[in-house]
């Protein structure tokens, strides 16, 4: 049954394009129709927040969207485009690439706008995402700018889900998020063992004061010699903050810990170190921003 009535249809068909006598069939059944759009690949939504936590290459199999108001682990800020002569290779950026180290430059200055502050003065991490190799064969050449809140600054943190969005959030002064004054403890080698925050107006030994970007050219420090220069940075740094000279009895009113981020964002290209006052086995009651020298006097020659 199902063949003959088949039949039956071509046959009304057949009978339908040889008429002569109708308005428009002429045989061309394609004639009148409006040219299909080309084929689009997934392109990421920017200002969105995530479940999941940050990885390099983002498939559009793990995407999923969140309200920022739910608990997640990731916020995009930004959704760029790769250019040539990145975007002509047949594969994604590597993380030296110069192409990976301009979307982390990108990210860099789009997270500072969206947060409201600059990202490293607080407890604040970026990264970039881009698209899986089988998404970028299909022609994706997306990059997203992700940020994500760290429990701590120490070792670069943790990455925390966290609630609300981090739009605006540093332009509060009174931020939790901000790197304010810490109780740095060491162990019996000098090294620290841990640095965990506290109130400028209770007792600590270190105060966060500002970032000193490493030359471009730095290699990631190994080495006294290498870690010497970036606390000398860090001491410039501190001398401004606190309002004292930047000579020679600098290191003996304060001194310092410097720290970068871990070797792989130095690859690309971010060589913002925090600086951090600090005057062992002190205990400091309020900040020492612009105290200058009486706050500080010569006390380690």
């Amino acid at each position: 049954m199902r063949f003959r009535w088949g039949m039956v249809a071509t046959a009304a068909l057949l009978a339908v394009a040889g008429c002569g006598g109708g308005g428009d069939v002429d045989g061309d059944l394609t004639n009148d129709w409006g040219a299909m759009a080309p084929a689009t690949g997934f392109v990421p939504v920017a200002e969105t927040c995530h479940l999941s936590n940050f990885a390099v290459s983002g498939p559009r199999a793990t995407y999923e969207e969140t309200d920022c108001g739910v608990p997640h682990r990731t916020e995009t800020v930004f959704v760029g485009e790769f250019t040539a002569p990145a975007a002509d290779a047949a594969e994604p950026p590597a993380g030296t690439s110069a192409g990976a180290r301009a979307a982390y430059q990108v990210c860099d200055q789009k997270t500072t706008e969206y947060v409201g502050g600059p990202w490293r003065h607080a407890r604040l991490w970026i990264g970039v995402t881009q698209p899986s190799p089988a998404a970028w064969s299909g022609g994706s050449r997306w990059f997203r700018c992700e940020v994500v809140e760290l429990d701590s600054i120490e070792n670069d943190g943790a990455l925390i889900q966290r609630t609300g969005s981090l739009r605006g959030a540093l332009a509060d002064p009174t931020s939790d998020l901000l790197l304010t004054c810490y109780r740095i403890e060491l162990d019996k080698a000098g090294a620290i063992t841990s640095m965990p925050p506290a109130d400028c107006a209770k007792k600590h030994n270190a105060e966060f004061a500002g970032i000193w970007n490493a030359p471009a050219k730095a290699a990631y420090p190994k080495g006294d010699a290498a870690w010497e220069e970036f606390h000398e940075g860090c001491r410039g740094v501190a001398a401004k903050y606190a309002g004292i000279p930047d000579d020679e009895n600098l290191q003996y009113r304060t001194g310092v810990v410097s720290l970068p981020g871990n070797a792989d964002v130095w690859a690309h290209g971010d060589h913002g170190v925090r600086c951090y006052l600090w005057l062992d086995g002190a205990e400091l009651t309020g900040s020492l921003k612009g105290k200058g020298t009486k706050a500080l006097p010569v006390q380690y020659k």
